[in-house]
């Protein structure tokens, strides 16, 4: 089990370049089962969750090739059972369950796993299936969905904590080969499912409206083979743009959408970062200690969940108390203890953190609890004094492509060492 070694105090500076988007590309991958033509997919990321999601559809029967960035999956005869051994790896395996039962009529797709981040109940995915006209149970930890033919319908997927991005994305999949029109009101905004959309559209489906609260599918016979290049990571650019702020570094972040980062950006100028926003990059400069500021996690176009924990750390230095409230997942605070090792002062209550800003952070050896909290335990290391080591890594490795590599050739000191 890999952990970083980082020697704190260097401002970084320079030029990066961000990947795909993870969470463009895992359903988008997942999206292939629909044809038995060959799909080619380019500028994907070499990620943990990534490499799951090709073994997954491997396991399935999909023929996977990879060439450097660029992979090619055809889906010939294919199976419809999705087995946990894979599936209980990573929580965006679940993704195959609308495409097989868009395809196949048929699904066994194992309950997901994922971040221990909270609750992530599956129940908009299963709703949104049933909708169609599927008829769904849960046996011995499987969803086993059947359906002699899946029918267009009108349906609200929005859940208590807003709408969902996963059971969106999969009702989309499910519909585009079902018979009639299908309206999904209270659909997820984001703009990885407006990215999954134009991947359908390109197959030859009919999806209008997606990345707004109401999308509507004009189902199709049949789909064919496409390539496409999925959309830039709004996360990494984010976690990127974080740490140029908090080390007072100059960074531009390239292939970049500043389009889809809006209140982030925002967020950062109110801490009094420099930010200039181009078509296809972002500069980011942290002239000096970050202000206080008031953050609470919504749904797209709200401040993103999975850019809470890098802010919390960058608040950690701030010349003020900071608030932060996390309305979507009601475990996602696990790294403020990890912060307060390093010497960071945050009292958590309930979803809402409260951050005394601190005028520098402590070296010390932390330990990861999820993907983002990796990240900003990462952050904070760059920005303490002395050497912070970072043990479970392999969090990280699930979403960010040689994040090492990327800080190092801004002029961090950070090194990836086996235990």
């Amino acid at each position: 089990m890999d952990r970083f070694v980082i020697h704190g105090g260097r401002r970084l500076e320079g030029r990066v370049t961000a990947a795909s988007a993870k969470n463009a590309v895992l359903p988008i991958l997942a999206a292939c089962l629909l044809t038995d033509e060959e799909c080619v997919i380019r500028g994907v990321p070499r990620l943990e969750d990534v490499a799951t999601m090709a073994r997954l559809l491997e396991t399935m029967g999909v023929e996977v090739a990879w060439r450097g960035r660029t992979v090619r999956l055809r889906a010939g005869r294919v199976s419809e059972r999705a087995p946990y051994d894979i599936v209980r790896k990573m929580r965006a395996s679940y993704y195959v369950l609308g495409p097989l039962v868009g395809r196949l009529g048929r699904a066994e797709v194992s309950l997901p796993g994922g971040c221990a981040i909270g609750a992530r109940p599956v129940d908009l995915h299963l709703k949104g299936i049933e909708a169609l006209g599927a008829e769904v149970r849960v046996e011995h930890g499987y969803i086993k969905a059947r359906a002699r033919k899946l029918r267009g319908a009108g349906m609200v997927l929005e859940g208590t904590n807003g709408p969902s991005v996963g059971a969106t994305a999969n009702t989309m999949m499910a519909a585009v080969l079902a018979q009639g029109i299908t309206e999904i009101r209270g659909a997820a905004c984001e703009p990885e499912v407006a990215d999954l959309a134009a991947f359908l559209n390109r197959m030859g489906a009919r999806v209008e409206g997606a990345g707004t609260p109401t999308v509507r599918v004009r189902g199709v016979s049949r789909l064919r083979g496409a390539e496409h290049r999925p959309i830039p990571d709004r996360i990494e650019a984010g976690t990127l743009a974080v740490a140029a702020a908090m080390t007072r570094g100059q960074v531009e972040i390239r292939n970049c959408r500043p389009d889809h980062l809006g209140v982030v950006i925002e967020t950062l100028r109110a801490t009094g970062a420099e930010v200039t926003a181009r078509r296809t990059s972002l500069a980011v400069s942290g002239p000096g200690r970050p202000g206080p500021v008031i953050i609470g996690t919504a749904p797209y176009p709200g401040f993103p969940t999975d850019l809470q924990a890098q802010f919390t750390a960058l608040l950690c230095l701030a010349r003020g108390t900071s608030v932060v409230t996390e309305s979507i997942f009601e475990n996602r605070f696990l790294h403020a203890m990890e912060l307060a090792r390093m010497g960071a002062q945050i009292e958590v209550t309930g979803r809402t953190a409260v951050i005394k800003g601190v005028a520098r952070l402590q070296s010390a050896q932390v330990m990861a609890s999820d993907l983002r909290a990796s990240a900003a335990l990462v952050l904070a290391g760059l920005v303490a004094r002395g050497e912070t080591v970072v043990r479970r890594i392999y969090h990280l490795d699930r979403g960010y492509e040689r994040l090492e590599q990327k800080l190092a050739g801004l002029g961090a000191r950070i090194e990836r060492l086996a235990e």
